[in-house]
């Protein structure tokens, strides 16, 4: 059987996106399907020249020069701030380098799109997923969008979300066009899924993101049996800038007496978070961080993957909404479709509420978990369906 060429983020120094990359080629692994994950050495600058072109397009856009902007302040920072947080930042990157290096199989290097393309034979299928992959900047890439793959090879789009709830006049135009040649389609969220409707008439099932197919056991695996960091403490994970979560950890640590160990400066320069834990480790991979979570008291995140990995590991959890509803560039639905098919979206904070309410407010995970895993099952179904009959 020849391999199933898996098309991930697998590059991507952010946690969310090496580790639902992980898990997408351990599935398949799990399965006994032969598969690598297609390197993009020879062609990142290809991808990231139409990125750049498409940001420079819509630079005048609020929302998002808005979202860009804390990309800009931080490599301004790294640049300041070149002995201390520049090289903390170094080290992070290395952590995320090793666990590439050591986790995936991939394909060998080839020097174009058009060049994969015309090697696509050598393949049965092209998986791609999951994570933001269908954004308007990637999209206008056309990388994630598989148009680069033959008509008669099997295309397979398995969670990937649209990473916002609405789309530019020209990406619509282009998700008309490819999301019709993808043979087996699903999303990650019901936003991605009345989109598809909207713009192809086409009914598409949401299913669970790839790091919710293996179980907290089997991402035992990958992690130190230690933890991480000794003692007792809240672990925050927050990508965005909104100050009430900070307040909130705060807050809890003065009730509960825990320290706050949180990862700081990730997607975005944020001043107000110097000072703000009493430990803040940069020599974190992705494996690390699962561990951090799962040793927690409590997580405090506004990321979709820490809101994952806390379900996963039955902790007490409170997610907070990182983007205002209304703008263009939330990536909110994707942490409402989870828990609203959980059924615990009361977990989905604004950061202005009561600590000592919220404390009370149990999670039962016998509930969770059995929602839980009928979501996996339906999820590891279509993905089964999708890749049944391959020669």
């Amino acid at each position: 059987m020849k391999k199933v060429a898996l098309v991930t983020c697998y590059f991507q120094p952010n946690y969310g996106s090496m580790l639902q990359a992980y898990a997408t080629q351990q599935i398949l692994d799990n399965w006994n399907i032969p598969n690598e994950t297609i390197c993009i050495d020879g062609f990142a600058g290809e991808i990231k020249k139409a990125k750049l072109k498409y940001f420079r397009s819509r630079m005048l856009s609020p929302d998002v020069f808005k979202d860009k902007w804390g990309f800009i302040k931080l490599a301004i920072a790294k640049k300041i701030y070149k002995n201390t947080l520049g090289n903390n930042i170094s080290i992070r990157k290395k952590q995320f380098d090793k666990f590439a290096r050591e986790r995936f199989r991939l394909s060998k290097v080839y020097s174009s799109k058009s060049e994969l393309g015309a090697q696509a034979y050598n393949y049965s299928a092209f998986l791609v997923g999951s994570d933001q992959l269908w954004l308007p900047s990637n999209i206008a890439a056309d990388y994630y969008t598989l148009n680069f793959v033959p008509s008669d090879i099997r295309k397979i789009a398995y969670a990937t979300s649209f990473g916002v709830s609405s789309l530019p006049k020209k990406a619509q135009e282009s998700a008309k066009n490819f999301l019709p040649r993808i043979d087996y389609l699903s999303v990650r969220e019901k936003s991605g899924q009345k989109l598809i409707k909207d713009l192809t008439g086409m009914d598409v099932p949401v299913v669970c993101d790839p790091t919710l197919l293996l179980s907290a056991d089997e991402w035992k695996s990958i992690q130190s049996e230690e933890p991480f960091i000794k003692g007792k403490y809240i672990f925050c994970y927050f990508l965005g800038s909104n100050p009430y979560p900070r307040a909130f950890a705060k807050e809890l640590k003065d009730k509960t007496g825990c320290k706050i160990v949180a990862l700081q400066q990730l997607d975005a320069y944020i001043r107000s978070d110097n000072g703000f834990a009493d430990e803040a480790p940069y020599d974190v991979g992705p494996s690390d961080f699962i561990n951090l979570i799962r040793n927690a008291e409590f997580v405090c995140t506004d990321s979709f993957h820490g809101t994952v990995f806390s379900i996963l590991n039955r902790k007490t959890f409170f997610t907070f909404r990182r983007f205002r509803t209304k703008s263009t560039m939330s990536t909110n639905s994707r942490i409402d479709s989870l828990l609203e098919v959980l059924d615990i979206k009361s977990r989905i904070l604004e950061g202005n509420e009561s600590v000592e309410e919220q404390m009370n407010e149990n999670i039962d995970y016998s509930l969770v978990e059995s929602r839980l895993k009928i979501f996996v099952e339906e999820s590891k179904k279509f993905l089964y369906r999708a890749l049944e009959g391959l020669e």
